[in-house]
C-alpha cells in the first residue's frame, strides 16, 4: 500500500510552553480530533502524558486503537506510534513545536499506510481536514 503524508504547518499566538502544554495532554487532543475520546491507557515514564505514555482513541464507526509516546522533549518534539487496533501500519505521527516572534509554530506530520486498498487515502483525507479545523478552533 503507498505512503500516506500530512504535513500540517500552523503559526500560534501562544508561548511554545503554553502551546507544547496543552497538545502534550492526551485528554486535550480531542479538540483536535473531533468526534474523538480519548483516554490515556498507561503513564509514561516521567509524566502522566510523557514517554511510553499509551493513549486509546474512539472514533465515531471506527474501533479504538491505541497510541504510545514514542519521543517526548518539552516544547520540542512529540512522537508517536499507533501500538494497537488500527486499519494501519508503518504509522508516525510528529508533533514538532518552535518559538516565533509572534506567540509559537507547530510543524505535525503523520505518516502511514492502510492495510487494506483505498483505506489509507480516505484516512488521510478525513484527518487531514479534521485536524486543520480543530486547529483552526484551537483557544488556550
Amino acid at each position: 500500500m503507498a505512503l500516506q503524508k500530512i504535513d500540517i504547518r500552523k503559526e500560534f499566538p501562544y508561548p511554545v510552553e503554553q502551546l507544547f502544554g496543552f497538545l502534550s495532554v492526551h485528554k486535550n487532543l480531542e479538540t483536535i480530533f473531533v468526534p474523538a475520546r480519548i483516554n490515556r491507557v498507561k503513564d509514561g515514564v516521567d509524566q502522566p502524558d510523557g514517554l511510553k505514555s499509551v493513549r486509546r482513541l474512539r472514533i465515531l464507526l471506527a474501533p479504538a486503537f491505541e497510541e504510545t509516546v514514542t519521543l517526548f522533549r518539552e516544547n520540542e518534539r512529540i512522537e508517536y506510534r499507533i501500538t494497537r487496533g488500527s486499519p494501519l501500519r508503518n504509522h508516525l505521527g510528529v508533533m514538532r513545536f518552535s518559538t516565533t516572534p509572534e506567540g509559537s509554530a507547530l510543524h505535525y506530520t503523520i505518516e502511514f499506510e492502510g492495510k487494506l486498498p483505498l483505506i489509507g487515502p480516505l484516512i488521510r483525507a478525513a484527518l487531514n481536514r479534521g485536524i486543520r479545523q480543530g486547529l483552526d478552533k484551537l483557544r488556550l
